[in-house]
């Protein structure tokens, strides 16, 4: 994950005209290096992974078996699971990040400039998060984001269809009452130099406060689509996600949300009262 063996996207002229662009670095925060550290010591046993059905237990105080490790399960399909703590950032400031970031490809830039090329909404959803009466919740579920990005597989067109909590079995109240809150979704991810088709995600952040700041306890399902409020492995059979691929992912994910903390306060202070 060294920058050094990397090079970021492109910069046009017009986005370093752009105000935001101070909050562009190509010198990243270093990663968390705990999870690191876990992630790098090889996969977890695929029998401490938990299904999409299960995401209701990061309610109960405490932790999970596992919350730091990828396997490959054994229907084939891959699994990520990642517990990063985000100090100095509040729930409010993850709600406003996911709304505000996708209007503009130099916002997604900035949260990795060697991974995020760009990011993008449809009019209609674009009207909807510059909405100022709709709020800020609403401005991140039921959206879709158009995503070019690489995570170290070479770089994949990627579709993600934010979801609201209750979609994954949360309310709000009971979300409240844990000092917890979920953006997680189901998506398409499409590799442009393999070529092998759009493989479905399930995507699953549960932000929960910690002393000093959040923690994000992530979840990823490679291969799997929601139906009916389950999870269900659609590869072929026989067919298996290289564990290259949740390895990749969860290592993306300690150093952007790592990189991420390091400017989202200040950035928040800036703009977060400000229309979108």
């Amino acid at each position: 994950m060294s920058s050094t063996e990397r090079k970021p996207y492109p910069i046009t002229e017009e986005e370093k005209k752009n105000p935001i662009f101070k909050y562009y670095t190509e010198n990243m925060t270093p990663p968390n290096p705990g999870p690191m550290k876990i992630l790098l010591s090889g996969p977890m046993d695929p029998k401490d992974a938990i299904r999409p059905e299960q995401v209701r237990e990061m309610l109960k105080p405490g932790y999970m078996k596992v919350e730091t490790g990828y396997c490959v399960m054994e229907d084939g399909g891959g699994y990520l699971c990642l517990n990063n703590d985000l100090p100095g950032v509040t729930l409010e400031m993850i709600k406003w990040w996911f709304a505000w970031h996708p209007l503009e490809d130099l916002r997604y830039k900035i949260w990795n400039p060697y991974c995020h090329a760009a990011c993008a909404v449809d009019e209609a959803d674009r009207k909807k998060i510059k909405d100022i009466s709709i709020p800020l919740e609403n401005k991140i579920a039921d959206v879709v984001h158009h995503i070019a990005e690489d995570v170290g597989g070479g770089l994949e067109d990627i579709e993600i269809h934010f979801k609201t909590p209750e979609f994954f079995g949360f309310s709000k109240e009971e979300l409240k009452e844990a000092h917890s809150y979920v953006i997680a979704g189901c998506g398409l991810a499409e590799n442009r130099e393999h070529g092998n088709g759009k493989l479905p995600v399930v995507m699953f952040h549960y932000y929960r406060e910690i002393e000093g700041g959040i923690e994000t306890r992530t979840r990823f399902w490679m291969g799997y689509r929601m139906e009916a409020g389950r999870s269900v492995c659609v590869l072929p059979e026989g067919a298996a996600i290289p564990i290259e691929a949740p390895k990749g992912l969860a290592l993306h994910n300690v150093e952007e949300f790592g990189h991420l903390a390091s400017f989202l306060p200040d950035l928040y202070a800036e703009y977060g009262k400000k229309p979108f």
